[in-house]
């Protein structure tokens, strides 16, 4: 099935990134235009695809994952925090295949990768 997912490893605590805020978003030349706001599931998963079928069209994305108040929530500090909203831009080059978009992050670095 064509469809893009995404899920969050929290690699400061060893967990799933449950409950983090995720928006996705299309961008158009100079424009942003928001298609989803999910928030995790305890397996840092969403529980549907972001996008699927006739929505899932090739181009530009980006992926906002607010982990700041996560991770401020773990780690019970208030100090300014290095990371707070990390954001993945990705093109869609054929939207007949799927796409996973995972995010491995903790208070001070992440990383990303297409899964599959």
């Amino acid at each position: 099935m064509t469809k893009l997912t995404t899920h969050v490893l929290d690699i400061y605590s060893g967990k799933p990134g449950k409950g983090i805020k995720v928006e996705l978003y299309f961008i158009s030349g100079e424009n942003k235009i928001k298609l989803k706001s999910i928030i995790l599931n305890n397996d840092g998963r969403s529980d549907q695809p972001l996008i699927e079928k006739d929505e899932f069209k090739n181009g530009k994305y980006e992926l906002v994952f607010f982990v700041g108040d996560y991770f401020k929530d773990i780690t019970n500090k208030d100090d300014l925090k290095f990371l707070d909203d990390v954001v993945v831009r990705f093109g869609i080059s054929n939207n007949k295949e799927h796409y996973h978009v995972p995010l491995l992050v903790s208070p001070w670095s992440y990383s990303t990768y297409r899964g599959s």
